[in-house]
């Protein structure tokens, strides 16, 4: 066992405050991981706050995860000590289901995926994430970084990066296609990015034209409000897909009337509320209404990749662990471009 100094969450709705946490030692196949940078997502908001149902507490958030390698196992084989690689949303499931071995471990319909905080790992023992100094973790739930991509605007591309890579990867982006990224903050603007880099034709639908600039400069073609009813009206039947990065519940009647037929839209965001549905604005025009969840490690490592080639890394804020409590206030504001990061030499 290791002690490592990390930033926790001791009570739901509680401020993160410094303490220390275990790290198990390191198994015949294992990695530790020396942390340099952790994003901070959304999604760590929600479950810090007990906003997604009941949670594990003390809780250290973070699964967005860039590091170097500092110890391996035995048994190890892809990674050597040095190395620089990353950890995402998930740091175990069966490893025997359809899912698992079809490379959709996201999915996992064995024993479940693990998350890399606020879970339970294969011993009963909770997970705690990467607003920490190291992490152990089996090497098949890490991915390299390449080298073309700074390790602090690698870190988001753990969770941001895969969550919009996968839908647009699966409904088919490039040259052609029409595709508006709902929502412009920490995922959105990876949206813009890799939908640009796939050739798309590329949209984005945000509340209001605020941050119409920074969309145009990062790839969109077009920026639209959807505080203007006017531009339901124009845009009506245009995409081919809408991918939603919005926590907040949403109109789909008026967003699906967006598609072209049988266009998707496809859901990333995770609304804490349930929301309503017309199924005639589905049944007209045999439209799809679709999640998405990270990816797996394979489109992850793959993502990672695309990212190199293409020059994309995260807009980022980088702060010391310090300001941590002050980023999920701004975070909740929607004041932030786009992405939290936190240098972990200063926990």
């Amino acid at each position: 066992m290791t002690t490592v100094a990390a930033y926790a969450v001791p009570a739901a709705k509680a401020p993160l405050e410094r303490t220390t946490i275990e790290r198990r030692a390191v198994g015949e196949h294992d990695v530790l991981i020396d942390i340099k940078f952790a994003g901070i997502c959304h999604s760590d908001i929600h479950q810090a706050q007990e906003g997604w149902g009941e949670a594990i507490f003390p809780m250290v958030p973070g699964h967005e995860i860039a590091g170097v390698v500092s110890e391996v196992g035995p048994g190890v084989t892809r990674y050597r000590v040095g190395d620089r690689v990353g950890v995402g949303c998930m740091v175990d499931s069966c490893r025997e289901c359809e899912n698992c071995e079809a490379g959709r471990e996201q999915y996992c319909t064995g024993s479940g995926m693990v998350g890399t905080y606020n879970a339970l790992d294969r011993n009963g023992e909770p997970t705690y994430g990467g607003y920490a100094e190291k992490i152990v973790v089996d090497e098949g739930y890490a991915v390299r970084i390449p080298d073309g991509i700074p390790l602090d605007a690698a870190a988001p591309l753990l969770c941001a990066g895969i969550t919009l890579y996968s839908p647009l990867k699966r409904w088919g982006t490039g040259p052609g296609k029409k595709v508006a990224i709902l929502g412009m903050g920490g995922l959105g603007h990876m949206g813009v990015k890799i939908a640009h880099a796939l050739g798309a034709e590329v949209t984005v639908l945000s509340q209001s034209l605020r941050k119409k600039d920074d969309g145009l400069k990062l790839g969109a073609d077009h920026y639209y409000a959807t505080s203007d009813p006017k531009t339901f009206e124009e845009l009506r039947g245009t995409f081919d897909l809408i991918v939603s990065t919005v926590s907040a519940p949403l109109d789909f009647n008026a967003y699906l009337s967006l598609l072209k037929t049988e266009g998707a839209l496809a859901n990333v965001g995770a609304p804490e509320a349930p929301v309503s549905l017309n199924l005639f604005s589905l049944l007209g025009g045999g439209k799809i209404l679709a999640g998405s969840m990270i990816g797996g490690i394979a489109e992850t490592q793959e993502m990672l990749d695309f990212c190199a080639a293409h020059g994309i890394g995260a807009e980022i804020e980088l702060i010391a662990a310090s300001e941590i409590n002050e980023a999920y206030d701004r975070v909740q504001n929607s004041d932030v471009r786009y992405r939290f990061v936190i240098d972990t030499a200063t926990i």
